[in-house]
């Protein structure tokens, strides 16, 4: 069936109403966790195919994940579609009653990218869901394996009409895009989030965009942070997925009174939890694909006089070491742009000239995450509260994105948009507002002919 076609066999089914029931909503949420269930060996073979993720990894970053997030959306999805009742206002009289309805917008398209294949498509599929749409996933055609698998899965699950996965390249992206969706959600780079936009700007359709950020993510080191746990979370990050996570750090801003000790400790880290060379630890995840690769090695020979741990891969099996270049000085080209790999740069910084680091930091394009370390909670909180980023931690890495109850979403060149819980549902649903008017006892107020008393009666209501 053609692309066209699905669209249209979705919007007939959506216009059917069928979707609006929130409890035919929670029942297919509740296949979508069987499935999941049903499926896992099949979605770890295939994130070991495509990722070289071991069991764990595959659990912890997709496929837990996933199941975490459906319960929490069985959880609260009638309460949240329930409408809300407002007090109209003396201003409405004779109206009493108003009415916030949330809607769904029809039929969605979900693009998803190969890093976390399952994670943010089913992720994104059960806001879909929740909201009361009918969802086109179009998967990454890097991570085949996992594409074909949530294709097989999603085909088990669920009629074409309601939910179903395309894959293909960017031409079958393009083919979605010039679709009249109701609602798009995008995860991947800035450079794409752009052409989506574009794209969908045609129709003028609402858009959801979850982006890695053109200058990457920044963590920062203050002279007085707990060393010790900065590089073991800080090593854990960079050896999850390979480096090849959104909100990963790209490069770590660090008082160069400790830097050096730092970057002992970080050595160590990396030795303690992947062994001393991880192309010998088959838990160790690998490129996405030969392209990846070479970017990576290329970046690593350019540096090569910054290298002192790692910078060595295998080809054939796409991977790469944890890799650190230090020193990195601030201006430096590749502090500039998002890595997406294991390669981490160390920037030394004078720790009294924080104020100026955290400056530049704030003049570049707005990070999709922010990790400071620092025992120092006054300036950790202003830093967090006045500094544009998607979401962060103090002295910790990546669990905001666990944090049940809490969007996830980033900011101009990381995004727009939020999702996760509540925040998806709320992503996927239209907020409308219904007056119920009276036929009875209706002021002449806001009539004409107006007069002088009528505008004396009218101030009123400003008090």
């Amino acid at each position: 069936m053609s692309i066209h076609n699905i669209v249209l066999k979705q919007k007939e089914y959506f216009l059917s109403g069928a979707t609006l029931d929130v409890n035919f909503r929670v029942k297919q949420l509740k296949k979508l966790r069987s499935a999941v269930t049903k499926w896992e060996p099949q979605m770890t073979e295939a994130l070991n195919a495509d990722l070289g993720r071991s069991d764990a990894e595959g659990f912890l970053c997709d496929i837990g994940t996933c199941i975490l997030e459906i319960n929490e959306m069985i959880k609260g999805v009638r309460r949240w579609s329930k409408p809300e009742k407002h007090y109209s206002g003396m201003l409405c009289f004779p109206s009493m009653s108003t009415k916030v309805y949330k809607k769904p917008y029809g039929v969605t398209l979900i693009i998803s990218p190969f890093n976390f294949p399952f994670m943010l498509s089913i992720g994104v599929l059960l806001c879909a869901i929740g909201g009361g749409n009918t969802a086109v996933i179009k998967a990454s055609s890097k991570s085949s394996h996992c594409t074909q698998v949530l294709k097989d899965m999603i085909a088990e699950t669920f009629p074409p009409e309601y939910v179903t996965v395309i894959d293909g390249g960017h031409d079958v992206a393009d083919e979605c895009l010039a679709e009249n969706f109701d609602k798009i959600f995008y995860t991947g780079s800035p450079k794409i989030g752009k052409h989506v936009l574009e794209a969908a700007a045609k129709n003028l359709t609402p858009v959801a965009l979850e982006l890695g950020g053109e200058t990457g993510n920044w963590a920062v080191i203050r002279k007085d942070a707990d060393l010790n746990d900065a590089a073991r979370k800080i090593a854990f990050f960079k050896l999850l997925n390979s480096g090849q996570i959104c909100i990963n750090i790209n490069q770590v801003a660090v008082a160069e009174e400790v830097a050096d000790e730092f970057v002992k400790k970080l050595k160590a880290e990396y030795e303690r939890q992947i062994g001393t060379d991880a192309l010998k630890n088959s838990d160790y995840a690998k490129l996405i694909n030969s392209a990846a690769y070479k970017k990576c090695a290329k970046d690593t020979e350019t540096y090569k006089d910054k290298v002192v741990y790692g910078g060595k891969g295998n080809a054939d099996e796409c991977r790469f070491q944890p890799t650190i270049l230090y020193p990195i000085g601030i201006n430096e080209e590749i502090v500039q742009r998002e890595l997406f790999n294991p390669i981490i740069s160390v920037v030394p910084y004078k720790d009294a000239d924080i104020d100026r680091i955290m400056r530049i930091i704030a003049s570049r394009e707005h990070g999709l995450s922010l990790y400071v370390f620092t025992k120092d909670m006054k300036w950790a909180n202003h830093v967090m509260s006045t500094q544009q980023f998607g979401g962060g931690c103090i002295n910790e890495v990546c669990l905001h994105l666990m944090v049940k109850g809490v969007p996830f979403n980033g900011t101009g060149h990381s995004g727009m948009g939020a999702y996760h819980g509540e925040w998806g549902f709320k992503e996927f649903t239209h907020p409308c507002t219904v007056l119920k008017g009276s036929t009875k006892f209706n002021l002449p107020l806001r009539e004409h002919p107006y007069t002088d008393s009528k505008m004396k009666l009218l101030r009123i209501f400003e008090k």
